[in-house]
């Protein structure tokens, strides 16, 4: 059974706006979604509770691939979008793991 993928188009990202508009349509945030670093973390920490925040629903166990595409043009390009990208992603899996379960999400730089 393949594990669940999602892929960031960073070609598309040259701006804090491209940034959310990608990362909305890549994850299918909800069209409420704040488009901020926070509201980033917010709709994908539950993905193991199907909580609709995001089109992903894991089941136990699994790990969602963050693939994300031209990623050290990304970071030569827009360094401050690409770092923080990595530091939301980061910090979904550290609350994991604080909360005693595996991190959920494998960041794969292409």
């Amino acid at each position: 059974m393949p594990m669940p993928k999602v892929v960031i188009d960073s070609k598309a990202i040259h701006d804090w706006e491209t940034l959310h508009a990608v990362c909305k349509e890549a994850f299918g945030f909800p069209d409420f979604y704040g488009r901020n670093g926070d509201a980033f973390i917010d709709c994908l920490v539950y993905l193991d509770e199907g909580d609709g925040m995001s089109r992903f629903a894991l089941k136990p166990g699994e790990t969602l691939t963050v693939e994300i595409t031209d990623a050290y043009e990304f970071a030569d390009r827009a360094p401050e979008q690409a770092v923080a990208l990595f530091a939301w992603i980061a910090a979904v899996n550290e609350q994991h793991v604080d909360d005693g379960k595996q991190p959920m999400l494998l960041l794969v730089p292409r």
